[in-house]
């Protein structure tokens, strides 16, 4: 289970992103209009030193196009290190419904509310 909090009407978590030069644990906002995995700044992508895979282009929430450069790296999810696209944005890091996939999410929506992410218990079916 992954747990935050709420602050000022923005759920946060924690993770820890790897690259070829280190780790580092972020500070996130969970975006649940953001499709991909995850944002990290250019300075952050930089002090890992991520590797590039491609550029792509984003429809933002005002309706504008933004291009983007895309990099490789590794996230610790639940405890679980997950290779995944890194999204760069010159803006505070995000996690995307993307990284959410199989997994329930709670916010109590409250200044200091709790967040928790936990894996989706699969129902016993016929």
């Amino acid at each position: 289970m992954i747990t935050g909090i709420v602050r000022q009407d923005e759920a946060f978590i924690s993770l820890t992103v790897q690259g070829p030069r280190g780790a580092e644990e972020i500070r996130a906002v969970v975006d649940t209009g953001y499709t991909s995995y995850l944002t990290l700044p250019p300075d952050v992508i930089d002090r890992l030193g991520l590797i590039w895979q491609s550029s792509d282009k984003g429809l933002l929430a005002d309706g504008s196009v933004c291009l983007y450069d895309v990099f490789d790296g590794v996230v610790v999810w639940d405890g679980v290190e997950c290779e995944i696209t890194i999204d760069q944005a010159d803006a505070d890091p995000l996690v995307g419904m993307s990284l959410l996939r199989g997994y329930d999410l709670h916010v109590q929506v409250r200044s200091g509310g709790k967040v928790r992410i936990e894996r989706t218990r699969k129902k016993r079916g016929r």
